[in-house]
């Protein structure tokens, strides 16, 4: 079977297709059906219906330059970190060498496993994320196995171009969203949670609010801003209790790192107007995830751009120990977002706690306390109170 490329970067190849056996009365897959049957990841689940709604459906091979959130079919060539690829419905599908899977292209910053960056051609590359993030691991952490190793087939493509995760999402960035004076997200309490790093227990942390802030018979939104996507995070806060949760895939990133700051800034500010004024009733209050640690370079241009406090009217630190509690509360200072309050990983420990409480001002929390109706309704009661003309 031949798939024409008409792109300008591309080149006409053949496709390789399983040769039914002898004697089988069977003709070789056509390349919708060869996608269909892969194994197709949580960042691309938006993807499934899309290609549904296309005419014609094949594949740019040859010597195109891959962009970031552009989908790929790929075939497993080697089974390393990620043995798993968690599936639209986050169930994790063990990989075998041969699998075909649908991924997309992205980079990824992830301090306790893989620095990856999107490669420059479709030549081999590595499943960076288990939640489906084609990639080229550059550097990693000395305590995991190296990368998952994939060998891409084919960039998906439609009459229109590269079938991307942009193309397909349910949610659009908005830009130049920083210059409106009223928005949505200036009438609900907002609430920012970030960390020292990388399992901090950031999503816990926001995961225990929300479902005491839900107990105390709050109306909960929450997302996550920025990471790799996956859906973990995305289902603990469902299961939390937060009544519409969204992530930056659904607005159609893979991942937000070395996308640029601008647009970083405008995927943060439209996901919390979609979630304080978007489909269904308005929150109470809106919760959001911010992802890695306080150095991470788009974080760092995050907190400290002015459209940021206008927007988030409490942040709450997560830290892994007493020491980084304290850096981190620091750092958050001298950036001017003074957290309200500390948790995560280090109140696990009574004395990393109590060592916290000594060297800090602003309450140490523990994760699992934010869960208790009343603690939580406690810890946002004065935001509740405010009026909108306050909020804005």
């Amino acid at each position: 079977m031949t798939i024409l490329n008409h792109e300008p970067s591309g080149t006409t190849a053949t496709i390789p297709v399983v040769q039914p056996a002898p004697g089988a009365d069977r003709a070789p897959e056509s390349v919708r059906t060869r996608i269909e049957k892969a194994k197709h990841a949580f960042s691309t689940r938006d993807v499934g219906a899309f290609l549904r709604r296309a005419e014609t459906v094949d594949l740019i091979t040859g010597d195109h330059a891959p962009q970031a959130g552009e989908v790929v079919l790929a075939r497993v060539t080697s089974i390393g970190q990620h043995k798993r690829l968690e599936s639209p419905v986050s169930r994790r599908q063990i990989l075998f060498v041969g699998d075909e899977i649908v991924v997309a292209y992205g980079s990824r910053y992830a301090a306790d496993q893989f620095l990856a960056e999107l490669p420059a051609d479709l030549g081999p590359a590595h499943l960076a994320a288990a939640g489906g993030l084609a990639s080229r691991v550059v550097d990693q952490h000395a305590g995991i196995s190296s990368a998952t190793e994939i060998e891409p087939v084919g960039v998906l493509r439609d009459a229109h171009g590269p079938i991307t995760l942009a193309r397909a999402a349910a949610h659009s960035v908005v830009r130049g969203l920083a210059s409106r004076p009223e928005r949505p997200a200036h009438q609900v309490p907002v609430i920012a949670v970030l960390g020292t790093s990388m399992n901090s227990g950031k999503s816990t942390v926001l995961a225990e609010l929300a479902h005491g802030l839900t107990a105390a018979g709050l109306r909960v939104a929450a997302a996550k801003t920025t990471g790799t996507g996956a859906g973990n995070d995305y289902n603990l806060f469902l299961d939390a209790g937060a009544e519409r949760v969204l992530d930056f895939t659904d607005f159609g990133y893979s991942s937000t790192f070395q996308v640029e700051f601008d647009e970083v800034r405008d995927l943060f500010l439209s996901m919390a107007d979609e979630l304080a004024g978007g489909a269904g009733a308005r929150p109470d209050v809106v919760l959001l995830e911010i992802a890695d640690g306080v150095y991470q370079g788009e974080t760092t241009r995050l907190l400290a751009d002015e459209e940021f406090g206008r927007v988030v009217d409490r942040v709450v630190f997560s830290a892994g120990d007493a020491l980084g509690a304290v850096g981190g509360v620091g750092a958050l200072g001298a950036l001017g977002r003074a957290p309200a309050f500390v948790s995560g990983v280090v109140t696990s420990s009574p004395l990393a706690t109590a060592e916290a409480r000594r060297a800090l001002e602003v309450p140490v929390v523990p994760t699992f306390d934010l869960g208790r109706a009343e603690v939580a309704r406690e810890l946002v009661a004065d935001l509740l109170e405010r009026t909108p003309a306050d909020a804005a």
